[in-house]
C-alpha cells in the first residue's frame, strides 16, 4: 500500500488537487488504486467522459487528468505525469468501427462525441492507410443503437462497444489496425497536467496509480458482475496495455504528429 504523506507534505497538500479520471471499465483500475491510497484525502476526484476529462484540464477545471492522447494537440503546454497510460499492443476492443457493411461499401462515418482520439484515429487512418473519402458526421446521445445503418458505420469507444459487437457484421479494432500499418502501439489516454505539481504529492500519485494496475485482480471482483458477458482479467491484461513503455511513446509521437499534419492542412 502506498505510504502516508509526512507532517510537511500535508500542509503544502492543504489544498486538495482536482482529477479528472475517464469513467469506462479500462480505466478502473486507476480508480482504485486512487481509492485504496492515502493520497485520495489529498485529491477531489471526478469521473468524467474522455472529451469532458480534456476540457477540464484544458479550461483549469482540474489539476489532473487522465486525458485522451488526440486533444493534447489543443494545449500549449502540458506535463505527462505518469508512467502508466491507456494503451494496446494490437486489439483494445473497445474502440472500434462498426458497420452492417463492408468496408469498401461505406460511404458515411459517425464520429463518437466521447473522444477526440477516436475521432483523429480514424480519420489518420482513412486518410494515410486506408486510401479512403469518407462523410464525416458529428454525434451526441444513443447513436450507436440506431443511426448505424446501410452504408453508414460509426466509430465507438468504451464500455458500450461490449454491446456494439454483439449487433453489427462487421467490426474493426482501430488499435490493431493503427499497429497493421505501422507496428506501433496506440496511446489512447495519458495522465497530464498542465503546471507543476509538487514533487512529493506526484510520487504519492503515482504509486496510487501503480498499485491499482497491479491488483486488477481486485478491481475484476469488483467489477465483474457489471458485464456478466466480458472476461475483464483478459481485457485488463491482454487488451489494455498500461505501462507507457517507449514502443508506446514512440507510437504516440507517431500519431501526434500525423494528426498535427492533418489539421494544419484542413483535413
Amino acid at each position: 500500500m502506498p505510504e502516508s504523506p509526512g507532517l510537511s507534505d500535508k500542509i503544502m497538500c492543504m489544498k486538495k488537487y482536482k482529477v479528472s479520471l475517464i469513467s469506462y471499465l479500462n480505466s478502473k483500475p486507476f480508480l482504485f488504486g486512487l481509492l485504496n491510497s492515502p493520497v485520495i484525502h489529498e485529491i477531489e476526484l471526478h469521473l468524467d467522459m474522455p472529451s469532458l476529462t480534456a476540457a477540464k484540464l484544458a479550461t483549469n477545471q482540474t489539476d489532473i487528468g487522465l486525458i485522451p492522447v488526440g486533444a493534447l494537440v489543443d494545449l500549449p503546454d502540458y506535463h505527462i505525469i505518469s508512467d502508466h497510460c491507456i494503451g494496446s499492443v494490437g486489439p483494445v476492443r473497445t474502440v472500434v468501427l462498426a458497420s452492417n457493411v463492408p468496408l469498401e461499401e461505406v460511404d458515411t462515418i459517425l464520429l463518437d462525441y466521447q473522444s477526440r482520439s477516436s475521432v483523429l484515429l480514424i480519420r489518420t487512418l482513412a486518410y494515410h492507410f486506408w486510401k479512403r473519402e469518407f462523410r464525416w458526421e458529428n454525434t451526441s446521445g444513443d447513436f450507436e443503437k440506431n443511426r448505424i445503418a446501410g452504408h453508414t458505420a460509426g466509430v465507438v469507444i468504451g464500455d458500450r462497444v461490449f454491446e456494439v459487437e454483439k449487433r453489427y457484421p462487421y467490426i474493426w479494432d482501430l488499435s490493431s489496425e493503427w499497429m497493421k500499418f505501422t507496428g506501433f502501439p496506440f496511446v489512447f489516454a495519458v495522465w497530464v497536467s498542465q503546471k507543476q505539481l509538487p514533487p512529493s504529492f506526484l510520487d504519492r500519485f503515482k504509486e496510487a496509480i501503480a498499485f491499482g494496475v497491479n491488483n486488477v485482480r481486485e478491481v475484476e471482483k469488483s467489477e465483474q458482475s457489471k458485464f456478466p458477458d466480458v472476461d475483464i482479467f483478459e481485457y485488463f491484461t491482454r487488451n489494455i496495455s498500461y505501462n507507457l513503455d517507449e514502443p508506446k511513446l514512440a507510437g504516440m509521437n507517431r500519431f501526434l504528429q500525423l494528426a498535427r499534419e492533418m489539421e494544419s492542412t484542413g483535413l
